[in-house]
């Protein structure tokens, strides 16, 4: 096995745990465990990101990402080069109606039916640094 390959086959298995860590129902453990991990079999993985409170996930490969939603089963693919990100930082302003002081987006430019938008928002300064270092690896790929 080449350094590639081991380096890969670790972050699907870092991938895999993190979402058996969410306490998601049986059969949406299953859809990750079975389905996805099939998918990513000969996929190159770069990284990935979980929405904890969804259980969606976007993982990201060489020259695209997938969208995994666990709610309705379905894998969305993204190339890369129709990808944006947009941070919005409203510390200094205060005149967000719904709280959110600091927001960043991975978005796509695509279909409407088929629109990535990946959101990550603060409420509390303590929660910033953390979004910073998601949307740093997110920019690192971007521009990879």
């Amino acid at each position: 096995m080449s350094e590639d390959d081991a380096m890969t086959n670790l972050r699907v298995q870092e991938y895999l745990d993190e979402v058996s860590n969410l306490n998601l129902p049986i059969s949406k453990s299953q859809w990750y465990n079975i389905d996805v991990a099939s998918l990513l079999a000969d996929c190159k993985v770069v990284g990935h990101d979980i929405d904890e409170s969804t259980g969606a996930s976007l993982i990201f490969l060489e020259k695209s990402v997938l969208l995994c939603c666990c709610n309705s089963g379905k894998i969305h693919h993204y190339p890369k080069h129709l990808l944006h990100c947009f941070v919005d930082d409203k510390r200094d302003t205060h005149d967000s109606p719904d709280g959110v002081i600091f927001k960043a987006e991975l978005f796509s430019i695509s279909p409407s039916d088929e629109q990535l938008c990946w959101e990550e928002v603060c409420h509390s300064e303590i929660q910033i640094p953390t979004i910073q270092n998601k949307v740093s690896r997110w920019l690192s790929w971007l521009n990879s």
